[in-house]
């Protein structure tokens, strides 16, 4: 078989670098665009058979002639749209579904219990404990709503069973949500208490200015899915105006979080700062990926993952 030349745009630590390099095929020649200085990077790009990684959009308007596989190293691919890429195109499926769940609800459990309120009086080393009793809230019967029925959604739903929670979904065509509509949803936001963003970027403003004034003052707001889904100056003048409880926000419109954001000192509001997919094993987790895949590519087999562009899925 002809050399192919992987291009790793991935910024992978040590041992998953070993890891891959110990695993590919003899044809295989792999560079990383971390061992390169920056302005050998595109150009590495630009020889590519294989690649694995998120590179700039712009990096790609020209796509490389040869390229016989792009493994994205993430679950969104909305960027890649406009991407004129004709080489079989994976993502990571369903990989950070769980732990991107488990950043919500752990999120939404902080605020409720004050836990960041209790972790910086421990780091005073002030004792406060009974006047905040009465603060408190609980999870447990909470009237949710998932924007989005894919991968994140489903296991912020099967986590929140535990809870006892009342969960709808909102989604377009899935014949499995309860919500379809923009005005489905507006109508039952007044009778719910928590909103769980879990859209990719393609709903480009979904949460308006409209459905997080229909929200109740005692409601929360999460998102894990884009930042540029969120109203992001209708959701800071709610929070500032004391008409929403509080929000756990994984992503932001501007990533990182610009300093001079109001959005760092609200006191109920929980930056995970897109760390949410996080879990041992990531950096593995998609090597593994790229290799299963690369032997379905050579076997001739379907990809795991595989995704249309155009279509942002």
């Amino acid at each position: 078989m002809d050399t192919m030349y992987l291009f790793v745009y991935s910024d992978l630590h040590a041992e998953a670098q070993d890891r891959l390099r110990a695993h590919l095929p003899s044809e295989v020649t792999a560079v990383f665009r971390t061992e390169l200085p920056p302005t050998d990077q595109q150009p590495a790009l630009a020889n590519a058979t294989l690649l694995l990684g998120n590179p700039p959009a712009d990096w790609l308007t020209t796509p490389p002639p040869q390229l016989k596989f792009w493994q994205i190293d993430s679950a969104g691919i909305e960027r890649y749209q406009r991407v004129p890429v004709v080489c079989p195109v994976a993502n990571m499926g369903d990989f950070f579904a769980w732990p991107c769940a488990e950043t919500m609800v752990a999120g939404l459990l902080g605020l409720l219990r004050y836990v960041p309120e209790l972790a910086v009086l421990q780091a005073e080393k002030r004792w406060v404990g009974g006047p905040l009793r009465p603060k408190l809230g609980l999870l447990r019967g909470k009237r949710v709503i998932i924007l989005g029925s894919g991968a994140i959604g489903q296991a912020v739903a099967q986590q929140l069973t535990g809870f006892g929670c009342a969960v709808q979904f909102l989604a377009r065509t899935d014949p499995r949500a309860q919500l379809h509509s923009k005005e489905e949803l507006r109508a039952a936001l007044p009778h719910t208490d928590i909103v769980v963003n879990c859209l990719p970027g393609s709903a480009e403003g979904f949460f308006s200015q409209e459905l997080i004034a229909a929200m109740h003052s005692g409601a929360f707001y999460a998102s894990v899915g884009r930042g540029n889904t969120t109203d992001e100056p209708a959701l800071i003048a709610a929070l500032q105006a004391g008409n929403l409880a509080g929000a756990v926000l994984d992503v932001t419109a501007q990533e990182p979080l610009p300093s001079e954001s109001p959005l760092w000192s609200l006191p109920r509001v929980l930056l995970t700062q897109h760390s949410g997919g996080g879990q041992p094993g990531e950096d593995e987790g998609k090597v593994d990926l790229f290799l299963r895949n690369l032997q379905h590519l050579r076997q001739q087999e379907p990809l795991e993952n595989q995704v249309d562009l155009p279509r942002g899925y």
